[in-house]
């Protein structure tokens, strides 16, 4: 049943890092506004700490085994960071130590919780002067639960007019630090085809429009692409048909596609993992089949390293009674090799 199902969501933000407002994205757009008013914690240890630690409470009430949870340090600092966000005063509280409190945070939640969390830093695609900073961070604290880097905010910003996000990813790949992008929820196919291109991005976040270039699609598809799904958020933000049963993730589940379902800023939209999963299963025709072979291709296609990702998957296929069972197994290796 779908209640028994494990979840594993890779596209979780412990806050929001970008306006992710499309054609139709008043609210979000409004919500976004209240935010600016709602992050008075910021240069607040204790609350940043905090908050990560009941974020992994939150996904482990959910039943969540495994999540990877991404935001901007730099959000979220008041020093060390040119231009300050939100028009804040400056503080003591750098970008660096950002990340070493949230680590923080996640470690105590998986020592109480019984779950793993390992978080994503996120780049800004309207502050390439970021970038380089972000993967540093990464580099700092690739031990100790950052797993990849990641690019979101305005589509329209490319590499070719800000090179500074290229120059990071080339160094993030230099150094072997995975990598994610936002590209295609309300960009064209060509900022995937960029994000896959230049950036030389292993997951992509969203990726809707790519089924607009069926070239590049079938090129993904074969690649065996992770595309970062938000079924809520993307309707919520006008990225995608009101109707859920227009959804693009209709067209990657009959193409047997490699994604995983997601909340995406939990925080603005008041939503849930399960309101996710509960949607694909009521609007889009997902069967709990659908549910488990995602999941499966969600741990395979995680940022941990290659026992914890075997461990991860091993504990899927117990869970799900499919212990001799190595239909999903094959294909994912297949689509691999």
């Amino acid at each position: 049943m779908y209640d028994q199902i494990t979840l594993l969501p890779f596209r979780e933000t412990l806050l929001p890092c970008t306006n992710h407002a499309g054609k139709e994205g008043k609210d979000a757009k409004n919500s976004w506004l209240f935010l600016e008013h709602f992050l008075c914690f910021i240069g607040d240890r204790e609350a940043i700490k905090r908050i990560a630690r009941e974020f992994v409470e939150d996904k482990a009430k959910e039943g969540v085994i495994y999540v990877e949870v991404r935001y901007s340090p730099h959000l979220l600092a008041n020093t060390d960071v040119e231009p300050i966000p939100w028009n804040q005063k400056e503080g003591d509280l750098s970008p660096d130590e950002v990340v070493h409190l949230v680590n923080q945070g996640l470690a105590e939640g998986e020592a109480a919780y019984k779950i793993k969390a390992r978080s994503i830093l996120c780049c800004m695609r309207h502050m390439p002067s970021w970038s380089m900073d972000v993967v540093e961070l990464c580099k700092k604290y690739k031990k100790s639960g950052v797993v990849a880097i990641d690019l979101a905010g305005d589509e329209s910003l490319n590499c070719e007019a800000f090179p500074g996000h290229r120059m990071a990813y080339e160094e993030a790949a230099r150094c072997g630090i995975h990598r994610t992008v936002h590209a295609g929820e309300v960009g064209p196919a060509s900022v995937v085809k960029e994000a896959v291109e230049v950036l030389k991005a292993e997951r992509i976040g969203h990726g809707y429009n790519t089924l607009k270039d069926q070239v590049l699609y079938k090129q993904l598809l074969e690649q065996n692409m992770h595309f970062e799904v938000c079924p809520i958020s993307s309707k919520l933000t006008g990225a995608c048909h009101p109707d859920f049963t227009e959804h693009p993730v209709i067209t990657f589940r009959k193409d047997k596609a490699n994604y995983s379902l997601n909340t995406d800023d939990p925080l603005i939209f008041n939503s849930t993992l399960h309101l996710d999963y509960i949607t694909a299963k009521d609007y889009m025709g997902f069967t709990e089949e659908e549910f488990k072979r995602l999941n499966i291709n969600s741990a395979n296609s995680s940022f941990l390293p290659e026992r914890e990702k075997k461990d991860l998957v091993n504990k899927l296929y117990e869970a799900y009674g499919m212990v001799e069972n190595t239909v999903f197994l094959n294909e994912a290796l297949i689509k691999s090799a």
